[in-house]
């Protein structure tokens, strides 16, 4: 008995140390030695440049520029402002305004640059955690490193870009338009995608990654987390960073810092210095120190590879790295591995074939009914009893780490109450090879489809030697067998969580999987528990309580504020006016304007959202005396078959935002906004020849400067251009008397939001 508990024991161990290893469980204070990064010396900064919203157009974003630009000039660096219209692959125009500076290094070698934004997302986000965070990590970053005063080697960039959240606009600037780009070898950049957790490592390159992970782990930065299936999956998802642009545009490597828990936070009103997690600010100082003070010194002309390595992190080893070549070579001899042990245990009658099948029914109606349950009680069960939650577009609810424990929590209980069905003393041996051979399985095909994935078969081979052990000695130390499943638990546990704050709720069910796999390998210490049915119940039980203490944090509240939305439209077309939201389920404040019985809104001109979010309710409303935008045609010529076009649009009000749309029949063989072509797909005829819902282009205003458009078009074309108009004022706008929100209510993010819109048709006949 006594060894079980002690088993049990050093596996709660495990499970805590595999997280509490990700990143420091201290922050350094005010009083730290000047010579030594201060996460409280770099909040000093954070209260300063979180206090409003940023986004660009807005006067603070021009505060916040300004007092980071002195903040440089502080510390002895020349600075300069870069800026220039830019255009994104996903057509939003806007004008950043880059703060650049540079230390010069002794040597004539490529720079190191450190990275992040300044801007906060549109409209109600403080940026403390996206990217002030980061801008603040690089000041006290360069504060301690020029307190060394040391000259570097390499030059040392430091570039706080502009408009990154409306589409990496400052950085793509900069690495095509800007002189500096050409002499820079390697990037560190700093993010966030929410406002806690440790802060991941992901690569950012065109070739391979070898000596960029040989130098990464030769800085050896104290609590790394990184991991190569991470950046696997980062590459499929559409998240970019500023350093994407670098390494699209300039083919320029560079490592990615970002943490992504507390993703409620992301983006919204809550993004504040207050809730900024300072464990999480302290793991993004432990990383650029030693980074900056390697990089500064070695050699950034070699960072090039075509070889590709292997890595993962784990407490007392850090990083572990090894070469692509290694996947196949490693699963061959695993294989060979379990074969032997198989026929080994077969000579010596440890193994039965009887018991190997049940072991393999055990294991498949784990996974499939762990699997299958959560993907359906989630969405199914969960969404259904509380529709609130899809008010939160991200899809990880305020209470999503509970969930997270109710599902691993269901997992466990589904996993022993199924082999309790199958218990049978001395059999453990011939339960574990289902397993193996699914995690065999696994490993053969990451290694075609998913090499990143490749490391999964480090605990394979710790799973074959408590198979050896299990078969020599038939009932071994539970202790022993308990510490041969530390490699699965610090590896693989993280994987858990990390999956559904990274992705959504809406991937339970591939923690649920995970937890199965991983209880797979502990069954060289579960497999003895004779009385599995009570620890099944048990864990029942505490799900059942996880889900309970869901339920009591399911609803909005001051701590866990509802998302809504609500915008004026004007159509100066017609003369008429209307209340419209993005919400699926409306609360009180919606209902001031739209009303117990809102018209359901069908457009192809949806101002959509980062997720795909448009318009769902409208009420018709009182024309509000609002000056609409004029337009001016000044030139209309036709040469040959083609007829060429200026329209010079003007706004008569202080305005953030341009939306134009235009029906997909129309064809643009040329087109310029303010003086810049939209992107296009390798071989377009036409600009914009793949448009979604009509939509050409957004225009993100700075300064009120004015829109233009030139373009060319079939001479015998009539086109029309929809122009939506838009000012993010609609709260403050002397012209409505717009309540307040409740306490438990923000604006909703990523949508054009508390906005007063103006539509008018401009017509090209």
């Amino acid at each position: 008995m006594i060894k079980k508990v002690i088993a049990i024991a050093l596996l709660i161990l495990a499970i805590y140390w595999s997280f509490s290893a990700l990143m420091p469980q201290k922050v350094s204070d005010i009083d730290a030695d000047r010579n030594s990064f201060s996460t409280a010396r770099a909040l000093v900064h954070l209260e300063a440049i979180s206090k409003q919203p940023h986004y660009v157009g807005s006067e603070e974003h021009t505060v916040i520029k300004d007092y980071i630009t002195k903040e440089l000039q502080k510390l002895g660096l020349e600075t300069e402002i870069q800026d220039g219209y830019d255009i994104s692959r996903w057509g939003n125009l806007s004008k950043p305004k880059n703060i650049l500076a540079r230390i010069k290094g002794s040597d004539n070698s490529k720079a190191l640059l450190l990275l992040s934004h300044y801007d906060s997302s549109p409209h109600s986000s403080f940026g403390a955690s996206d990217a002030g965070s980061g801008v603040v990590t690089i000041l006290e970053g360069l504060r301690t490193f020029l307190s060394e005063g040391e000259i570097p080697k390499n030059d040392i960039i430091v570039l706080i870009t502009d408009s990154e959240e409306l589409g990496l606009n400052g950085a793509s600037l900069f690495v095509n338009k800007h002189p500096w780009a050409k002499d820079v070898g390697l990037v560190l950049n700093f993010e966030a995608r929410g406002s806690g957790g440790p802060s991941y490592m992901l690569i950012e390159t065109n070739g391979g990654n070898a000596n960029l992970m040989k130098q990464f782990v030769e800085a050896n930065p104290k609590f790394p987390v990184a991991n190569s299936l991470a950046y696997s999956i980062y590459k499929m998802l559409p998240n970019d960073t500023d350093l994407t642009r670098f390494r699209v545009d300039g083919d320029i490597d560079g490592f990615n810092f970002a943490f992504i828990d507390d993703h409620y936070d992301y983006h919204t009103a809550l993004d504040t210095y207050e809730r900024l997690d300072r464990n999480t600010l302290e793991h993004q100082g432990s990383y650029l120190m030693p980074l900056l003070n390697y990089f500064s010194q070695a050699n950034l002309n070699n960072i090039k590879s075509d070889e590709d390595y292997i890595y993962f992190n784990a407490p007392l080893v850090k990083t572990v790295i090894y070469p692509f070549g290694w996947i196949f070579p490693m699963l061959f001899l695993a294989t060979i591995l379990f074969i032997g042990l198989i026929i080994y245990g077969k000579r010596k009658r440890k193994l039965h074939f009887r018991e190997i099948i049940k072991g393999f029914i055990a294991f498949t109606s784990s996974l499939i009914v762990s699997g299958v349950f959560a993907f359906v009680f989630w969405k199914y069960v969960i969404l259904a009893l509380y529709p609130h939650y899809k008010e939160m577009l991200h899809g990880f609810t305020y209470n999503g780490h509970t969930y997270i424990w109710a599902f691993v929590l269901l997992s466990v209980a589904i996993c022993f109450w199924i082999y309790s069905r199958f218990y049978k003393a001395r059999n453990t041996n011939s339960l574990l090879i289902a397993p193996i051979l699914y995690w065999l399985l696994i490993c053969a095909y990451i290694a075609f489809e998913l090499k990143g994935a490749s490391f999964f078969i480090i605990p394979v081979f710790f799973a074959l030697l408590s198979l050896f052990i299990l078969i020599k000695q038939g009932r071994p130390s539970l202790i022993i067998m308990a510490l041969l499943c530390f490699p699965v638990l610090l590896i693989m546990s993280p994987f858990v969580k990390m999956f559904p704050v990274g992705l959504g709720l809406k991937i339970l069910f591939v923690s649920s999987i995970l937890v199965v796999l991983i209880f797979g390998f502990l069954l060289p210490v579960f497999g003895f528990f004779r009385h599995k049915k009570r620890w099944s119940y048990l864990f029942f039980g505490l799900a059942f309580m996880a889900l309970i203490l869901a339920h009591f944090n399911s609803n909005f509240s001051e701590d866990r504020p509802k998302p809504n939305s609500i915008v004026y439209m004007l159509d100066a077309d017609n003369n008429s006016a209307k209340w419209i939201t993005y919400d699926t389920k409306l609360d009180d404040w919606t209902q001031h304007f739209l009303g117990q019985n809102p018209d359901n809104i069908n457009s192809n001109n949806t101002i959509s959202s980062k997720y795909s979010s448009g318009f769902t309710y409208s009420n018709d409303t009182d024309l509000k005396p609002l000056v609409y935008p004029t337009f001016e045609v000044y030139k209309d010529t036709i040469i040959d078959d083609k007829r060429h076009v200026s329209i010079y649009v003007e706004s008569k009000r202080p305005v953030n935002r341009y939306e134009v749309f235009s029906s997909e029949s129309n064809n643009f063989y040329t087109f310029k906004i303010n003086g810049v072509s939209p992107k296009r797909a390798k071989g377009d005829i036409f600009a914009f020849q793949n448009t979604y819902r009509n939509r050409l282009f957004s225009y993100y205003v700075s300064d009120n400067e004015p829109l233009t458009m030139e373009f060319s078009i079939p001479k015998d074309q009539t086109t029309k251009f929809e122009l939506y108009e838009s000012s993010f004022d609609l709260l403050n706008n002397r012209h409505f008397k717009i309540p307040d929100r409740e306490r438990s209510m923000i604006p909703k993010p990523f949508i054009l939001n508390d906005a007063v819109i103006i539509k008018k048709t401009i017509s090209i006949d």
